[in-house]
């Protein structure tokens, strides 16, 4: 097998061959498939090897004392021997991976052949294919947690004790100097246990990664603004804790925690920076000063590391294993988010090279990971199933029409929505008549009756469904009904309009097919109105065929909801992603004209925002930024279409542009933008009234809504979703 090793004493570093570790009592053998450079202490290690004899004494001091020491013990022959014995031989690199456990030790039976596992140790969690490691040192990945993910849990775990020794309580406010990986992790914990955090590295990008990751203020430590933000934060007391995350040979990490503390605070050395502690100001305030020692209780103790003997957790609550799990489960739950910290996956075989770009600066990188060979593992990938549509025999007959007769609808529902986006199209066309509004509460319907002349208003769902004389259902209510609103519309014979979504979960997805299926009714539309508006319509015209794949982005600057919205009510009602992350679907696949058949998404903590990439047949992509933190002013919709030397460009459905061999450019819309609802709507009414197909193929709309629904299921796996077409 290969491992990644280094030559203290000439600085080599060498993928080298070696044999493969035994699989002793006591432990696992772990093949690995993701595991994590430490860019912090691993880095250290590297440069001090590229180091003269002298600069190597210079930078171990505490080497240097066991030398001096050996030498009045054994004399300077011995020594010298000795000491270049050990420096001229390879030592390892690495301790925080995941992999698969390929075998198990006699005394083991919390894991089996096959489970994915999260390992440290820095004799134990090496860059290497294969790695015993004993029990103590290895905890189960909790399931959907990808490989990748888990492969910080070693680094997870040195943040998480430096956080328990700091014993932050719920309101506190914390100073985190350095913003490195584990600085990055310690924001994270803090943050998720109710404290406010204010972050400090010269790194501008590290101090803006901070933020998005939850701290109230960064800034550089020689700047006002960090000292302002303390002072605003605690009322000028100064902070609870500081949390030294910050290496190198600057003593000004400690004297600006001793500037920022309060009264009493807690400073915490996680990270390896110096420690000249000025007397004054540390005596002045009684400042605590508390050392990490890596991943917690049980670090440095053969009996508890290599023997397996475990500390009574009534005595010891958080030892390295309870810590190990208890991160790894943080970061299942989305508690803690490490996607944003990976700066590149590089395969192993590579490995040499990415050490050799970190150490010169070539690669600028707060997290980098191996990726191993024929080790593909990501955790099992989700799958979600997209139903196949099943159109039954005639046991209910779609309502019969009169020729020459209006279209008669039905509105269940009569929100702002309704109110504003589809009643107004549809008061004052010809050929339509409003016959009934069903709302929950009277006066609602009345309301809608007065201003859009329906015949009558009720709150008797039941009526309106058996009444033969109406051709088709609105279906505008909340999103938590719609499934079953359109499900018992679709059995008593309707022809269907529900706005998006359709669906909430797969099984409401599939309650909708089965009553097409068992009533033969498919007569359905779901209110995906861009793919109508005028001006995309005419810009996918001007762009024409294309011959190879394509690559579309689609900017939706959805912006914050007001407090109160129902839209904020997740539990009953789902995601916004879900609410309206089918337009934009819908949007891409009928550009592409394919469905997707992969979905991958990713979001950072603390807000609503994600990145969802679609993949089609084709090798086509399109991504989907959905931002809830964007400026108000910046428009909501941009899209960007790119194929065979083309570029189509929608600026929010207001101007469109074409570049290709000839350039052509929308007039700018005189009026309101134009979403496509009015011909949405007279599509639908078209259908109802000759018969003909519906304007969207049912099948379309059934993978718009799988495709929407495999973004949770992404978020929650954090791998590729398969998007499995049943047959």
């Amino acid at each position: 097998m290969k491992q990644v090793v280094q030559n203290y004493k000439s600085g080599e570093l060498a993928l080298l061959d070696v044999p493969v570790p035994g699989c002793k009592p006591g432990g696992v053998l772990v093949r690995s498939a993701y595991s994590l450079i430490s860019t912090g202490t691993e880095l250290m290690k590297v440069s001090e090897a590229g180091m003269s004899m002298l600069g190597k004494a210079r930078s171990r001091p505490d080497q240097v004392a066991k030398v001096v020491q050996s030498v009045a013990v054994n004399g300077v022959p011995a020594t010298y021997r000795k000491v270049m014995g050990k420096l001229d031989s390879y030592t390892p690199l690495g301790y925080s991976l995941c992999g698969v456990v390929e075998q198990v030790g006699a005394g083991i039976d919390d894991v089996a052949v096959g489970d994915l596992v999260a390992c440290a140790g820095n004799e134990h969690a090496l860059h290497a294919e294969l790695n015993w490691v004993p029990k103590n040192l290895y905890a189960p990945v909790p399931d959907g947690l990808a490989p990748q993910h888990a492969a910080f849990g070693t680094v997870g775990s040195i943040a998480l004790q430096g956080v328990r020794q700091g014993e932050p309580q719920l309101g506190e406010v914390a100073l985190v100097i350095g913003l490195g990986l584990i600085g990055q992790l310690v924001v994270q914990l803090l943050t998720a246990a109710g404290v406010r955090v204010v972050g400090v590295d010269p790194d501008p990008a590290r101090c803006e990664l901070a933020e998005r990751l939850g701290a109230a203020a960064c800034g550089d430590p020689a700047s006002a603004a960090v000292e302002t933000a303390v002072a605003e934060l605690t009322g000028g007391h100064g902070v609870d804790q500081v949390y030294l995350a910050a290496g190198g040979g600057s003593n000004q990490p400690v004297e600006l925690a001793a500037r920022l503390a309060r009264d009493r605070g807690r400073v915490v050395d996680i990270g390896k920076c110096r420690l000249d502690l000025p007397w004054n100001a540390y005596y002045e305030k009684e400042l605590d000063v508390r050392f990490s020692r890596s991943y917690g209780p049980g670090r440095y103790d053969p009996e508890y590391e290599l023997e397996g003997r475990d500390y009574p957790i009534g005595y010891v609550r958080w030892t390295e294993r309870r810590n190990l799990a208890c991160f790894l489960d943080l970061v299942a739950r989305g508690r803690v988010d490490v996607e944003p910290l990976v700066s590149r996956i590089a395969d192993f075989d590579d490995a040499v090279e990415t050490y050799q770009s970190l150490k010169n600066g070539e690669l600028k990188a707060v997290a980098v990971l191996f990726r191993y060979p024929g080790h593909a593992v990501e955790a099992a990938a989700p799958e979600v199933a997209v139903p196949a549509v099943k159109r039954g025999g005639a046991a209910v007959s779609v309502s019969a029409r009169t020729a020459g007769a209006p279209v008669r609808l039905a509105f269940v529902g009569a929100g702002n929505y309704a109110t504003s986006m589809l009643l107004p199209h549809l008061a004052q066309r010809e050929g339509v008549e409003l016959s009934t509004v069903v709302t929950t509460t009277a006066l609602s319907a009345a309301n809608a009756q007065r201003k859009f002349g329906f015949a009558e208003a009720t709150t008797d769902l039941d009526a309106v469904l058996g009444d033969k004389s109406i051709d088709a259902v609105f279906v505008v209510t909340r999103h938590s009904s719609h499934a079953e609103l359109t499900r018992r519309a679709l059995l008593a014979g309707k022809t269907v309009f529900v706005e998006k979504p359709l669906a909430l979960t797969e099984d409401e997805l599939a309650s909708v097919l089965a009553a097409v299926e068992e009533s033969g009714n498919d007569r359905l539309q779901v209110g995906f109105n861009r793919r109508f508006a005028p001006l995309l319509r005419e810009a996918r015209k001007r762009f024409g065929a294309r011959t190879g794949p394509a690559s579309l982005r689609y900017l939706v600057n959805a912006g914050r909801l007001a407090q109160g919205s129902w839209y904020l009510q997740q539990g009953s009602e789902g995601s916004r992603f879900a609410g309206e992350g089918g337009h934009f679907i819908d949007t891409a696949s009928w550009l592409l004209d394919a469905d997707p058949v992969s979905v991958y998404a990713v979001a950072p903590s603390g807000n609503e925002d994600l990145q969802v990439v679609l993949r089609y047949p084709d090798g086509s992509t399109a991504t989907i930024s959905y931002v809830t933190t964007g400026a108000p002013g910046f428009p909501k919709e941009t899209l960007d279409l790119v194929a065979d030397g083309k570029v189509l460009r929608l600026d929010d459905f207001v101007r469109a542009s074409v570049y290709g061999r000839k350039r052509w450019v929308s007039s700018r819309l005189p009026k309101a933008r134009d979403k496509g609802q009015s011909a949405e709507l007279a599509a639908f009414v078209k259908a109802v009234r000759t018969g003909g197909p519906m304007p969207v193929p049912l099948e379309s709309l059934v993978a718009t809504t799988a495709a929407t629904l495999a973004v949770q299921a992404g978020l929650a796996g954090g791998a590729p979703v398969t998007l499995a077409r049943a047959r």
